[in-house]
């Protein structure tokens, strides 16, 4: 199932509750699979992201399958690009009728797969932590299960809370520097 097609699929499946219900969620959260402190089976990370049982892997001509195939192939793009290339990764990100960048649901991706182990997270949560801020470029554009935003409002431009209209622009680094700070352990984990 080419991306394009696979947007009004998990559309269509929105009373399935997936964890993703666009192609820039889905995008953020299988780059916060690539780039997080630890490996995961692909059965506890893309049933949720889709909204799929766990047989749906073992049934290769259904559009369950097909669907499981392109966030594979995605995940294996941003892998790819992280590992050669890491200053040309792009995520997928929507642009509103006025032509700004809207990363919200690239970044609210993120987190909910953040959220699948976060414990494992939370050295970089952890404001004493030197590193903490490697994340705040996505984290600022996020919200917690109320609503609220999980830094506190955003300065803008004019000084009025909330513009972010630029703050996408330190994604791509904020994806690749926890991957590095990550692939130590990851790596020690694995073994």
């Amino acid at each position: 199932m080419p991306l394009d097609e696979l947007e009004p699929w998990l559309q269509a499946r929105a009373e399935q509750h997936p964890l993703a219900t666009s192609l820039p969620v889905l995008d953020g959260y299988v780059a916060a699979i690539v780039a997080g402190p630890v490996s995961m089976s692909p059965l506890d990370w893309i049933c949720p992201l889709l909204a799929i049982d766990a047989d749906a892997f073992n049934h290769g001509a259904t559009p369950e399958f097909a669907a499981i195939s392109a966030v594979a192939l995605r995940h294996n793009d941003i892998s790819n690009t992280l590992s050669t290339t890491a200053d040309q990764f792009k995520p997928m990100h929507r642009r509103e009728a006025s032509g700004d960048i809207d990363a919200r649901p690239w970044c609210q991706g993120f987190y909910a797969a953040m959220r699948l182990r976060i414990s494992a997270w939370a050295p970089l949560l952890d404001a004493c932590n030197p590193h903490h801020g490697r994340l705040r470029s996505i984290l600022m554009h996020c919200c917690d299960d109320q609503g609220r935003p999980l830094l506190g409002p955003q300065p803008r431009k004019d000084g009025e809370p909330g513009d972010l209209s630029n703050a996408h622009l330190g994604i791509p680094a904020a994806v690749e520097a926890p991957r590095q700070y990550w692939m130590p352990i990851r790596n020690k984990r694995a073994r």
